[in-house]
């Protein structure tokens, strides 16, 4: 069965959000578990958002091979290309997995660190892809539909008294639909959907990843290029080396040097600051 990007794209304008329902096959789940595995019941989160009941696995896209194949999967991308310009990044690739006792994450909007005024249109766009079906009590996340066209004042009234990060009331509460979905499922929506993972009141882990992607001008969350190291950025796909930023952005944002950074995946490639330091200079 052919992707209906028309109709994604229609949904994610007007509602904030998209489910694909197959995004991912059993295999692909199967896959995606068994990379994880060794990474999870390490630590749990820092503060609130993190989830001090929640584990993150940062650096997601260079963990296994099937988080590779579903960052660059190209029914994402060809939906991407429809909001974002040419030369977009991988701004952000973690898994996500919510244990029971978590309470509710504070309201957010993904792009909200672009200190620009709202509305406006989405600096990024977010999946999620559920490992473990999403369901109405064991932290599915929360959204609030049609938010992503609100202005920043409209944010604030909706948020107020508490403010961003609040336990909302109970007309904010009303408003909050989880996004109830089978294992494989995944949820793309745009960076200014006020969202939030859900409380986990069930008695078993919720495992998820998600993938932010951004326009090709924005600073990145992760540091891809420091986290992922460069030989196995090498052995990459073009799709998602160009994600990870091996690419100009025109007229020649991203070089390195005056060079392509494609040329640094090159073996043997040394920074030219090394390469044309003077002989018997050292630093």
């Amino acid at each position: 069965m052919s992707f209906d990007f028309d109709a994604h794209e229609a949904r994610l304008r007007r509602d904030g959000f998209t489910i694909i329902d197959d995004f991912m096959s059993a295999p692909q789940l199967d896959a995606a578990r068994a990379a994880l595995a060794p990474h999870l019941g390490l630590h749990t989160g820092r503060n609130s958002f993190e989830g001090l009941e929640t584990e993150r696995v940062y650096t997601l896209v260079a963990r296994g091979k099937v988080f590779e194949d579903a960052t660059a999967d190209p029914r994402l991308l060809g939906l991407l290309d429809r909001f974002l310009q040419p030369g977009y990044l991988l701004t952000a690739s973690q898994a996500i997995c919510i244990y029971p006792g978590e309470k509710a994450q504070p309201l957010h909007f993904d792009d909200g660190f672009y200190r620009m005024a709202r509305p406006r249109p989405a600096i990024s766009l977010s999946i999620i892809c559920a490992v473990d079906a999403f369901t109405d009590d064991n932290g599915a996340t929360d959204i609030v539909a049609g938010s992503h066209d609100w202005s920043s004042e409209q944010v604030s009234a909706f948020l107020n008294p508490y403010g961003i990060g609040g336990a909302p009331d109970g007309e904010i509460a009303a408003l909050l639909t989880p996004a109830v979905m089978p294992a494989g499922a995944a949820i793309v929506f745009q960076g200014t959907l006020l969202h939030r993972g859900g409380a986990n009141r069930s008695t078993a882990p919720r495992l998820a990843f998600t993938n932010q992607y951004c326009e090709p001008w924005a600073r990145t969350q992760e540091n891809f290029y420091l986290g992922v190291p460069r030989a196995w950025a090498a052995r990459m796909s073009p799709e998602l080396q160009s994600l990870l930023g091996y690419n100009i952005w025109p007229p020649f944002m991203g070089q390195v040097t005056a060079s392509h950074p494609l040329k640094s995946l090159e073996p043997g490639w040394i920074p030219p600051v090394v390469a044309q330091m003077p002989k018997g200079e050292t630093r």
